[in-house]
């Protein structure tokens, strides 16, 4: 049920046939982001779509106070910024490295002739896009209606998600500052750090400075409250 809240564009690339994939690749330029550096900025006009091949990036609006809220947590494998392009609108979120990264760059002319030419990837983009519209109104309505324990516990759940390699992993570390993860749940830090001592407490996770780990998978889904 996680999948209410991630979106389904990590595997796109993989999906494409040989061909539509190289040439996707030929016009991929790899820059390398240091943490807390820009990708884009709201506001500005998108000159082509991202696609995360190393690191972490956070997706975040900032609030009338100053204060932001983030949205999403892109891992690698995972394309962004192109429903700026599709909607030939600006860009209406920031995105930022939470740790440094490569980003591969496509060029908006490059990402529009690979859409007319690809028939597989216009369809994948479509579904993709369909999905982040319908995980984008899951998380609003949990920042308006579930309770700030609610909200933290369903952030953990899908860090952890994000955080895992594979399946099998026995052992996930969460290593976000208690700073975005606040922000990732709608919530002030005092607040963050009150609920998730009361967590530790109650052995459902385990903390050392910056790394979380969720021991107690279950119970913190029912108290999240998504099932």
């Amino acid at each position: 049920m996680i999948s209410k809240f991630i979106f389904n564009n990590q595997y796109l690339l993989n999906e494409l046939p040989e061909h539509d994939k190289d040439m996707l690749e030929e016009v991929m330029h790899n820059k390398k982001y240091r943490k807390h550096e820009a990708i884009f900025t709201e506001g500005t006009l998108p000159t082509g779509i991202f696609y995360v091949k190393v690191g972490k990036i956070k997706k975040y609006k900032v609030d009338n106070d100053g204060r932001e809220q983030i949205i999403y947590i892109y891992n690698p494998g995972e394309f962004f910024g192109y429903s700026a392009i599709l909607s030939e609108e600006s860009y209406g979120d920031t995105t930022v490295a939470i740790e440094n990264a490569i980003i591969s760059f496509i060029s908006k002319d490059d990402f529009i002739h690979i859409l007319n030419t690809s028939v597989v990837f216009s369809r994948l983009l479509l579904k993709s896009l369909s999905h982040e519209f319908s995980v984008m109104a899951n998380l609003m309505a949990v920042l308006s209606q579930r309770t700030v324990r609610e909200r933290i516990a369903l952030s953990l759940l899908i860090l952890h998600d994000k955080y895992k390699i594979s399946d099998i992993e026995k052992k996930v570390f969460i290593m976000l500052s208690r700073a975005d993860l606040a922000n990732m749940a709608g919530t002030a830090n005092e607040t963050l750090a009150r609920v998730l001592h009361e967590f530790k407490e109650d052995n459902l996770i385990w903390m050392e400075g910056r790394k979380i780990q969720l021991l107690d998978l279950k119970q913190l889904t029912l108290i999240a409250n998504f099932y």
